[in-house]
Formats: structure tokens, sequence, C-alpha cells
């Protein structure tokens, strides 16, 4: 029987694929490695291993150390790297993960990016429950009363982060006295937090690696963000997920918390983000502020 056309067109070559394994491991360890423990991370024998290591080394996949013998990425892989870097749009990458976090949360999520104005939305995935808050593109966060707005803050340049707290403090227009308040499901204005209570806010952010906010900014509604890094360790994106607060789990380690980190460490991953940006921890080796 003759093989489909989809058949053909996904036949591969299996002694690149066996010999790519020993790439892998080199990419796993992240450091120089002798020829016997590449060979046993492949799950294959040095004599083997070892033609597959010569002609990655003629095509400057990988090189050998002289002094300890042992083998790394060659320069060559390191240009693979940095035009993969440079081709990687966070936004796309994101995209079709938000429609599956979507439906997974059932909430609907959205992709902040930061803007001259603050955290911008810039995708949005609807939730599939008939009860669910809209999202608009373009539409700008609170620095201070939303979890996306809070999560940038965590991670910006702090001089930047307090300079846009105080534009945004000449911006607000205080409540006049008896001024009636504004129709459930429109925003409210909410007193800005002294730069010493929103450090507060931002350390918990940093603590728990996730921002949350419930009915801040529109009553009966709750959010939660989780952040998305870069090559460099910046943060390029906010992964948000927002619903009607009686169905919407703001718990640090309830089910939508998971759903959003896993989302948004699996972008971060897909753009080159170090291991140690997209934990917690990591965010303590930000300088003070």
């Amino acid at each position: 029987m003759a093989a489909s056309d989809t058949d053909r067109a996904q036949r591969g070559i299996q002694s690149i694929e066996v010999g790519g394994q020993l790439l892998r491991a080199l990419v796993h360890h992240g450091r120089p490695m002798a020829l016997k423990d590449l060979a046993r991370e492949a799950d294959m024998t040095a004599a083997k291993a070892h033609p597959y290591m010569v002609s990655f080394g003629r095509l400057g996949l990988i090189e050998q150390d002289r002094a300890s013998g042992h083998y790394l990425l060659g320069p060559l892989a390191l240009q693979l790297g940095l035009i993969s870097l440079q081709q990687a749009d966070p936004v796309h990458i994101a995209t079709p993960l938000i429609a599956q976090l979507a439906q997974q949360t059932g909430h609907t999520v959205a992709l902040a990016m930061w803007g001259a104005r603050g955290a911008t939305i810039v995708r949005t995935a609807e939730s599939p429950s008939p009860v669910h808050v809209n999202m608009r593109h373009g539409t700008v966060f609170s620095l201070t009363h939303t979890a996306s707005g809070r999560l940038f803050a965590t991670y910006l340049d702090a001089a930047v982060v307090r300079e846009l707290l105080e534009e945004e403090r000449r911006r607000q227009k205080p409540p006049q006295e008896g001024e009636p308040a504004p129709p459930a499901g429109m925003p409210r204005v909410q007193p800005l937090p002294s730069w010493s209570d929103f450090e507060c806010q931002l350390q918990e952010v940093r603590a728990h690696g996730i921002s949350r906010s419930d009915g801040e900014v529109i009553e009966g509604v709750s959010a939660m963000a989780a952040p998305v890094f870069d090559h460099t360790g910046a943060i390029v994106l906010a992964v948000t997920a927002i619903g009607p607060a009686g169905i919407f789990n703001t718990a640090w380690d309830g089910d939508i918390a998971r759903a959003l980190k896993a989302c948004a460490d699996t972008v971060s991953q897909r753009l080159g983000a170090p291991a140690s940006a997209i934990t917690p921890a990591a965010s303590s080796s930000r300088p003070e502020r």
C-alpha cells in the first residue's frame, strides 16, 4: 500500500533524531559533559555516541574542550539560539495557550503588555461560561488596584514604578463630598496607597510569584495574573484571568493560580527565560527599592 502524503511529509531521518538526544543532554544539563555521561543520558554506548559528536563538531553544533575532553555547545548552536530568541514573539506564543486556559478555568483570560500608559490588554480569550467578565483590547489596567498592574510593578525598575505611582496620584480626581457611588459593574475610584504601603503589596506578589485583585476596581469582579519572562529575565507579559468573585478562586495555591503559573511558565520557557526567573524565590534577588 502506498504511503499517504501525510506519512511522507512526517517521515524523518532516524539517525538524526537519535543523535539529537546527545544535543538535548547538553542543553538540559547546561554544562560541559564527558562523552560517557552524554552517552548515558542518550541511552547509547560511548562508541555509538562518538561518531555523532564528531559530525556535530564539524558542523559547529558542539566543540570539545582540549584540556578536559568534555563537550559543550558550539558556535552554530549559539547562533541558532540567538536567532530563535530574536524571532520569538511572546504574544504569538501565548495566544493559543490562553484559549486553552480559558476553557480549563472557565474564566476570561487576557494577555497584557507594558505600554506607554501602563499594563495594556493585547489579546483576550473569552470564558466558555455564560457568566463571565468581558475585557477589551487596549484597556489599560490601574497600576495600583489591579492584578496586572501590581504584577508589572513588582518586576519593573523601582524608579519607573515610583514615578508612575506619582503620575497616577496627580491624575486621580478625588471624590467629591456627597458624590453618589458608581452603579454596580462600573469602575470605582479608590484611594492610592502610599509608596511604603504599595511596597508591602509588591512584596506579597514577589513572595507568591503571582498577583491577585478582589473587587478593587469593580465590585464583584476578581482577577489573578502571572508573569512571563524573556531570555534576559525581564517581564514581557502578564497572563491574567478575570471573573465573577462568587465563582473565582483567588487562593494563592488554588486551581486558577496553578493554571496561570503553568501557562506563564510554559511561555517563559519557550522564550528562553532562565530557570531562576520563573520561580518566586528568584524575585528576592531584585534590588531593594
